[in-house]
């Protein structure tokens, strides 16, 4: 394992890979965590991947202006590379070996592991469908709500005096910043009266699954069906249910699918209501009816998500757009288990999404997606594409 990149110009010419005239930086980590110079030709499944899937995602940008939720900076050589694949693919159809080509000539390859002896590790995630009502009513009593006007976002490197670093959001007060009310206060009243309410679920286990996952489809009672996008959140830490639930009872922690907790949460009303509140933190949504059908949900960089290519990173590590090649052992579609090693674009974010080699895998939308998202939780080998003249 090497953290600087000594080595690196060597071992990628021997290998074939085109260079620059100097080696290139490997990308900055925290402390612990380690990065190992590869070749393209020394990942498995590399050459039969299909390059010009990814290179399309890449190449709509690497976020939005402004994205949904404020990552890392985008370095000037991903965004170089990023318009690159756009004029790219302007020119018209890209052959699957020149769009191969792109990913070796202008990034570097760099296993990433948190720690010497720890690979990454990677979950699913998926959009819900759920039926709500515009109004409410006995059978929809659940609101969600839109942005509050006085939420702040905390971007990276913002310093807040007087509050705990680890808020990520606060409330703007005349007196200044204060922490938001948590998701027990919101639950009992505290936005009441405000006109805040989008649209009303069935029930709260309902919200927290959409809240999890950061957007949905909510199919109203005349048949259509509305987009929900990530609008922001309270700012409080994001806790677990699922890691709590196998702590109390004992269930081991390979058998806590989502499945198995929302099957607990539906069973019982109390249990649920008191459970969903030790996570105190809350997310507020938009509706986006101008998404077309057939377009997967947005992730945090602004972007639409694609199945299977588009993962979420710890924003605060990663940039958007970052080209990121996966290697696990995951559930199939189809029962069992397959390999899933192919190039991915990191578009997306996440409260639990934390370490330099953590990734959540956007698996797709409707039950099934969510079935399969809900059992992975495994090893993953997390290989960052850096781009060569990411400084530049």
């Amino acid at each position: 394992m090497i953290r600087g990149a000594g080595v690196a110009l060597a071992l990628l010419a021997a290998c074939g890979t085109p260079v620059t005239g100097m080696a290139a930086p490997s990308p900055p980590l925290p402390a612990g965590a380690s990065a190992q110079a590869l070749a393209p030709s020394q990942l498995p499944g590399w050459a039969q991947d299909d390059h010009r899937a990814a290179l399309s995602i890449f190449a709509r940008g690497c976020e939005a202006q402004p994205p949904l939720r404020a990552a890392v900076v985008v370095r000037p050589g991903l965004a170089k590379a990023c318009e690159q694949a756009g004029r790219l693919q302007a020119r018209g159809e890209v052959s699957p070996e020149a769009a191969k080509s792109f990913f070796e000539t202008h990034f570097t390859f760099w296993r990433i592991r948190p720690a010497p002896d720890r690979a990454g590790f990677m979950t699913g995630y998926f959009e819900p469908e759920f039926e709500g009502s515009l109004t409410r009513s006995d059978a929809y009593p659940t609101p969600l709500y839109g942005r509050p006007p006085e939420l702040v976002t905390r971007m990276p490197g913002d310093a807040w005096p007087g509050l705990d670093p680890e808020l990520a959001a606060a409330r703007r007060t005349d007196a200044g910043l204060e922490p938001f009310p948590d998701r027990a206060a919101i639950e009992t009243g505290t936005l009441d009266g405000r006109n805040l309410e989008i649209l009303w679920m069935r029930d709260p286990v309902d919200r927290f699954v959409l809240q999890v996952q950061g957007s949905g489809r909510i199919r109203l009672p005349d048949g259509s069906v509305t987009r929900l996008v990530y609008a922001g959140r309270n700012g409080h830490a994001y806790t677990s249910l699922g890691r709590v639930l196998s702590e109390r009872e004992g269930i081991p922690p390979a058998q806590m699918t989502m499945d198995r907790l929302i099957a607990r949460l539906k069973a019982d009303a109390d249990f649920a209501r008191e459970l969903i509140r030790l996570n105190r933190s809350f997310v507020f949504f938009a509706r986006r009816d101008d998404l077309p059908p057939g377009s997967g949900p947005i992730g945090g960089a602004g972007l639409p998500l694609t199945p299977l290519r588009s993962i979420a990173i710890d924003r605060t590590q990663w940039p958007y757009g970052l080209p990121v090649w996966i290697d696990a052992t995951v559930p199939g579609a189809a029962g069992g288990d397959e390999r899933l090693a192919r190039l991915m674009i990191a578009q997306d974010t996440g409260s639990a999404i934390l370490g330099p080699a953590r990734l959540d895998l956007f698996v797709g939308s409707g039950a099934a997606a969510g079935h399969r998202a809900g059992l992975i939780r495994h090893p993953v080998d997390f290989i960052v594409l850096w781009p060569r003249d990411a400084g530049r």
